[in-house]
């Protein structure tokens, strides 16, 4: 089962086509996307039993952010052993976690606006949350999660290291930073959610590629600590980290530019792709309103 937001309801993605999901239950399941991360494992259920009826083609500039208003989102930084190279930092011992703000969300196609000139990629697998989750062990941990996605941290590097101490919410937050999509696939249906293949391309040129399974802490692991401290709710996303290739870890350094097209694809999970826009192009364009793409 894959679900998309598309004109802000949940449908379901198959073969090209999509359905709405309030329409195609006859009203037994919300329209609202947030709401079906509450009924997950209901709405699989239901999908794989019924007949759909007529679906219609979609474009892709349709799509909106598949989880569009999550209570929590959870990012981990330094989650793969050689982008911790690439920064000259030791490996983390335990998951270093921060968090991105709602405002940063957008969905799967699109503009972002650069706010400065040095705005980094970082491609990453995002973990939607489908039950809540409250002190569990790490090899439960997929037992919590409904479905996974593609995401980009987008950060801008002059923001996070312009004080003393490096600034990392903030600095990863500004509209638009943080593109989810294009739907999310149910973990059930993905062959190896432990290791999927990852990458990031800046017009046509591979600057991020490994495998999810080279993550320093799983999936399971990340959960696990997490739920330790604070319950994990539905619907809430976490974003496990990204690979080396970065920008700010290049020699010589190459951050977006104008123009610039940021593509992004895990194994299984599709594809999403973003130009790059100077921020008075972007305040015109989008009349200065995040997460609105």
């Amino acid at each position: 089962m894959k679900v998309a937001n598309i004109d802000h309801r949940a449908h379901l993605v198959e073969g090209g086509l999509y359905f709405d999901i309030a329409q195609a239950s006859d009203g037994r399941f919300p329209a609202d996307p947030q709401a079906v991360f509450g009924r997950w494992q209901e709405i699989s259920d239901w999908a794989a039993g019924s007949s759909l009826g007529n679906g219609r083609p979609y474009r892709a500039s349709e799509l909106l952010p598949p989880v569009p208003r999550p209570r929590q989102i959870f990012a981990v930084g330094l989650n793969y052993l050689e982008h911790a190279a690439e920064a000259r930092v030791e490996p983390p011992r335990e998951p270093m976690v921060f968090t991105k703000f709602f405002t940063s969300l957008t969905g799967p196609r699109g503009t972002v606006a650069l706010p400065s000139a040095a705005v980094d990629w970082e491609v990453e697998l995002v973990v939607v949350i489908g039950r809540a989750a409250w002190q569990i062990e790490a090899e439960d941990g997929w037992k919590y999660v409904a479905g996974l996605m593609i995401g980009q941290d987008l950060s801008d590097r002059a923001r996070q290291f312009a004080g003393s101490q490096p600034q990392f919410s903030l600095s990863k937050s500004s509209p638009g930073f943080s593109p989810i999509g294009p739907y999310v696939a149910d973990v059930r249906e993905v062959p190896d959610p432990d290791d999927l293949a990852i990458e990031c391309s800046v017009n046509g040129e591979v600057m991020q590629r490994d495998r999810t399974a080279s993550m320093l802490f799983s999936v399971g692991e990340i959960m696990a600590r997490l739920s330790r401290i604070l319950p994990l709710l539905e619907g809430d996303i976490i974003f496990t980290g990204t690979p080396a290739g970065v920008a700010i870890g290049r020699t010589p350094q190459r951050y977006l530019r104008a123009g610039d097209r940021l593509a992004s694809r895990i194994e299984g999970l599709g594809e999403m792709l973003h130009d790059m826009t100077g921020a008075a192009t972007a305040a015109r364009e989008h009349g200065t309103q995040p997460g609105r793409n």
